[in-house]
């Protein structure tokens, strides 16, 4: 029986930890880790990263935007890195926030997700300004094949709180915040999976959030206490640690009892070590992750 992806996530985060590092290439860390600003040095680069985090954590999460700068050479660096992370046994979230409706999502759904894809990930970050119920062939599909998906919900920079702190006025939801809303949708649909499946206790539902580390979650309308009660517990991709500020000794405040099933992402804090030094960085950082979790 092929396993859950919250099923997967929970048991490398038992091996590894949460920590979870990001393949960015940007323009600038190419020139200092003396590579070019192409679609190789995009490919090396990813498979450095690849290499230092294998056997040392457990998720990476490529940054698909800078792949796409470069067109199809760039996608068929990203599907060599994509491969590459897989084999290794990593666990890998492709950061492409994809959203639409009807045919459409579900083809993104099938590129990221399906088995065989040339771009095969174990999960996808989504947005859902279509509403969350237009992703639901996604879900679908990530489900009969054991793999997951992120969706937006409070995201970790500035410009997101106008959008994502407005209120809902109408139906069964009155009166919370869009990221609420995402939030408890999500909540709901890792229940009534669970209840299809008659699973029980605290495993990790497949489809989670993402809540950014810098967001005070109680002002964004979301009530981590709450969400953290529900069984399966709903997975959360935490950005913002390192370069945007959030601290690992601040997770437990943040996100309460939804700490137990938390991705913490790292990206420019830890590659700027440069490819030499980012598997110690990695357990470096790791270790004091597993501390401020203790």
């Amino acid at each position: 029986m092929t396993r859950t992806f919250g099923q997967r996530l929970h048991a490398g985060i038992e091996q590894y930890g949460p920590l979870c590092v990001g393949i960015d290439p940007h323009g600038f860390l190419l020139d200092a880790w003396g590579l070019p600003r192409t679609p190789a040095g995009l490919r090396e680069f990813g498979l450095r990263v690849v290499d230092a985090a294998s056997g040392t954590i457990g998720i990476v999460k490529p940054q698909i935007a800078f792949f796409e700068v470069f067109g199809a050479a760039g996608f068929s660096a990203l599907e060599e890195v994509l491969a590459a992370a897989r084999a290794a046994g990593l666990i890998v979230i492709a950061d492409a926030k994809r959203g639409d409706i009807g045919s459409s999502v579900d083809a993104y759904g099938d590129a990221w997700l399906t088995p065989g894809s040339p771009l095969e990930a174990d999960a996808v970050t989504l947005a859902a300004y279509t509403g969350t119920g237009a992703l639901a062939g996604v879900f679908d599909l990530a489900e009969r094949h054991g793999k997951g998906a992120f969706v937006l919900a409070a995201t970790s920079n500035p410009e997101s709180q106008t959008l994502q702190t407005a209120t809902v006025h109408n139906g069964d939801r009155l009166g919370l915040t869009v990221a609420g809303l995402v939030a408890t949708e999500i909540d709901d649909w890792n229940r009534s999976r669970a209840a299809a499946d008659h699973a029980h206790g605290r495993e990790l539902g497949s489809i989670g959030v993402v809540l950014g580390a810098t967001k005070n979650l109680l002002d964004y309308g979301v009530d981590a206490r709450s969400l953290g009660e529900s069984a399966p517990m709903m997975p959360v991709l935490a950005p913002g640690f390192g370069h945007q500020g959030a601290r690992f000794d601040d997770i437990r405040s943040i996100y309460g009892p939804l700490s137990a099933g938390i991705v913490v992402s790292t990206s420019r804090s830890a590659l700027a070590a440069g490819p030499s030094a980012l598997s110690d960085t990695l357990a470096d950082q790791a270790a004091q992750l597993a501390g401020a979790l203790s």
